[in-house]
């Protein structure tokens, strides 16, 4: 299949709900909790760093392997092996949502991010096998299909981001207006009404018997474990084969050493900018006079409509001209973007010149996501589908996520220079780009 059609097979529904619960849980540990410690009286710095939390995307992959391997009793036989996992810890953030109803950040801040962090914990989690399921229900030579699927998964997450994020703070802002002084306790147990709503929608996704995939793990794991002979270090060695080795093996196997750590570089450093944009956005949006329902309308609801449209065309851009010359332009865009945030903050509060930076930050951030899942997704070895994919993504991740928490330091350091901040970000784009140009013959078309 190719063009419109492509995104009318049914996968695409199943890829799209996916994508949105995997997106879901950023609002919470993103822009609700961002908000909640800055409404609480938290510093910029301390908004900052409570990004830490997100680390645990970096580090996934190390019990990925687990997640591909092990069963739930009972769960896995009745719903499958991967929708098993996400259920599970679908009810670990359903948990800590009620947990987060009870406290206040002020007086109970170490509370508040022991459940931030089970949240965190649970969501990079299931994305590993949420990237699974996603992935496998493409067929391997659907290469259209992929593409296609990936632009479907990006615009899930941005749905689940975009639209859970307008619904969060329009939620807070009218029960903020009602006068409710626990405002933000009371919008949690609401969004708990969305996370049962997803899991009753991922029950209608199908998932393909794993005979096959265990099986060539298995096979995988015979070569090196025959080595130890019948002892105890026999299945050690095959369970090292099966859940370390083959993954990383056949990454650098495949591309070679020199190429292979030029891609992990790349992947490392391509979004950083954006992630340091990201991380204070909401901050900046309420320093300079934006409400809660002002930030819902533009950088939510504007945002998310933009980011559907071209998601969609960037899929189709990224087929058409090359994986290489769409991550080049991605990357430009992006950059370009963030000056747009200078300005705004030089002129001062303005809702058209707001709702025009967020429209083209998101036409950016949606290009460049698309190519980017795109591309990891090519990068991917179906025998370890969930491990390899949770690795590179986890590298990208690492980044946007542990290198980006500094970003409220930064703004304080700058004294508040919002404009010179977002300079910043737009500069850090450039080591990716480099890389890139040096890889360019070994990233896939």
């Amino acid at each position: 299949m190719t063009g419109l059609s492509t995104y009318l097979d049914r996968r695409m529904w199943r890829i799209l709900l996916l994508g949105a619960m995997s997106g879901f849980p950023w609002v919470l540990i993103g822009s609700a909790l961002s908000l909640w410690l800055k409404e609480d009286g938290l510093s910029r710095s301390a908004v900052g760093w409570a990004g830490l939390i997100f680390s645990v995307y970096a580090v996934n992959f190390l019990w990925a392997p687990l997640i591909d391997n092990i069963r739930i009793p009972f769960l896995a036989d009745r719903i499958g092996h991967r929708k098993s996992w996400i259920v599970s810890f679908q009810a670990c953030i359903l948990i800590s949502l009620i947990g987060w109803s009870s406290l206040y950040p002020s007086t109970d801040i170490w509370m508040v991010m022991g459940f931030g962090l089970v949240i965190a914990t649970a969501s990079a989690s299931q994305d590993i096998t949420i990237d699974a399921l996603r992935i496998e229900q493409i067929g391997a030579n659907e290469k259209s299909s992929m593409a296609a699927g990936a632009a479907t998964a990006v615009v899930g997450w941005w749905s689940g981001y975009k639209i859970g994020g307008m619904l969060m703070l329009f939620i807070a802002d009218w029960l903020e207006q009602a006068g409710h002084a626990n405002y933000w306790q009371l919008t949690f147990l609401f969004l708990c009404g969305f996370v049962c709503l997803a899991n009753i929608g991922l029950m209608l996704i199908p998932e393909a018997s794993a005979d096959r995939r265990i099986e060539a793990q298995r096979l995988a794991a015979s070569g090196l474990a025959a080595h130890f002979g019948t002892s105890r270090l026999a299945a050690v060695g095959g369970f090292l084969v099966n859940t370390v080795w083959g993954p990383l093996g056949s990454f650098f196997r495949k591309n070679g050493l020199s190429v292979a750590l030029t891609l992990l570089g790349f992947i490392f450093l391509f979004k950083i900018g954006e992630a340091f944009m990201g991380k204070m956005s909401l901050i900046f949006y309420k320093e300079i006079g934006f409400s809660k329902s002002d930030i819902a309308l533009y950088s939510k609801g504007l945002g998310w409509i933009t980011t559907v449209a071209f998601t969609i065309l960037g899929s189709f851009l990224a087929i058409r001209s090359g994986t290489v010359k769409a991550l080049l332009f991605a990357g430009i865009a992006m950059a370009a973007t963030n000056v747009m945030f200078s300005i705004l903050a030089w002129t001062g509060k303005s809702e058209w010149l707001f709702a025009l930076a967020v429209l083209l930050d998101d036409i950016a951030a949606a290009f460049a996501t698309v190519a980017f899942v795109t591309f990891i997704s090519l990068l991917v070895d179906r025998t370890y589908t969930a491990t390899q994919y949770a690795l590179l993504a986890s590298i990208g991740t690492m980044g946007r996520t542990t290198l980006a928490s500094s970003s409220g330091a930064l703004v304080d350091w700058l004294h508040g220079d919002w404009g010179l901040f977002f300079i910043i970000t737009a500069l850090m784009v450039i080591p990716s780009l480099i890389l890139l140009w040096f890889i360019q013959k070994h990233i896939p078309n």
